[in-house]
């Protein structure tokens, strides 16, 4: 009985010693505002806005910067449940370096050329769908 008790004990503390760290959500908020992450949201936010009147801009904007909250706050959670701290850590390492700060730098731009190809693809996918749905 003692060895079963002494097997249980060792099995639950190995597994609480080497469970890792979860990420916090501050260094993972690091993680998103340094990678340029919300690149696809302000590429849409600029898009949207050229369509909005001026006069209707401001209020237009507070609203987007709520769903925006939102999807950041959704992506925050994800971060969280699926990197361990030690990977935010390199995370932040790697977007602090000149090859992720360059990332960073160009990803409204990859964003906006990724969303004008989608939009050139979009009619030839729409076809094919057409063909296969008759």
């Amino acid at each position: 009985m003692k060895k079963i008790v002494a097997v249980c004990a060792f099995a639950f503390i190995s597994t609480v010693g080497f469970a890792q760290e979860k990420a916090s959500r501050e260094d993972v908020v690091k993680v998103i505002e340094s990678s340029g992450a919300l690149g696809q949201m302000n590429a849409a936010k600029a898009q949207i806005l050229e369509m909005i009147p001026k006069d209707k801009q401001p209020a237009f904007l507070i609203e987007f910067e709520g769903v925006t909250k939102k999807v950041t706050d959704k992506t925050i959670d994800i971060y969280v449940a699926e990197f361990t701290k030690e990977d935010i850590k390199s995370m932040l390492a790697f977007y602090n370096s000149p090859v992720g700060k360059k990332i960073a730098e160009k990803s409204n731009v990859i964003a906006e050329k990724s969303q004008e190809s989608m939009v050139e693809l979009q009619t030839e996918v729409q076809a094919i769908v057409m063909k296969y749905m008759k």
